[in-house]
């Protein structure tokens, strides 16, 4: 089961069948020779990795953004968004966004939660994210984990 926190540095949290979790992040920011469509060309290239390093997705949770604080934000997650979901499709892997205010309100008990209650949290159930992007990966992780059975 993966967990991911979209954007040009993706947080991810990743459940394996041992039930070991492992997280990160990584970045798809684009270099100055880049075309437009690399990042998601990267995107989903990684995700082919993730899946094999995993032996395998049963699910996907990402996390689902419905405002944005400025256009570019907005259409660079569109992108990431039609990347992981067409790329699902095609593998035939589950995947179920879930709404921002849902994760920081299981996380820390307060939806509107900033990222530092949002680190804070995760690190008192013993994580140690690098970032927010991380963090808010991990969260998504637990959330799916503990209300959803993992997979849904």
């Amino acid at each position: 089961m993966l967990a991911l926190d979209l954007g040009t540095t993706t947080g991810w949290a990743m459940r394996l069948a041992t039930g070991h979790i492992l997280s990160g992040s990584v970045s798809f920011r684009p270099s100055r020779f880049d075309g437009g469509g690399m990042r998601y060309v990267r995107f989903a290239g990684w995700l082919d990795s993730m899946a094999d390093d995993a032996a395998g997705l049963a699910a996907i949770y990402f996390e689902e953004v419905r405002r944005h604080l400025g256009i570019d934000a907005a259409h660079l997650y569109g992108g990431f968004l039609a990347t992981l979901t067409a790329w699902c499709e095609h593998r035939g892997i589950a995947y179920q966004g879930v709404p921002v205010g849902t994760i920081k309100r299981h996380a820390t008990a307060k939806g509107n939660a900033g990222k530092d209650a949002v680190i804070a949290a995760v690190t008192a159930r013993g994580f140690n994210p690098k970032d927010d992007n991380e963090a808010d990966a991990i969260a998504l992780l637990l959330w799916a984990i503990e209300t959803q059975g993992g997979v849904r």
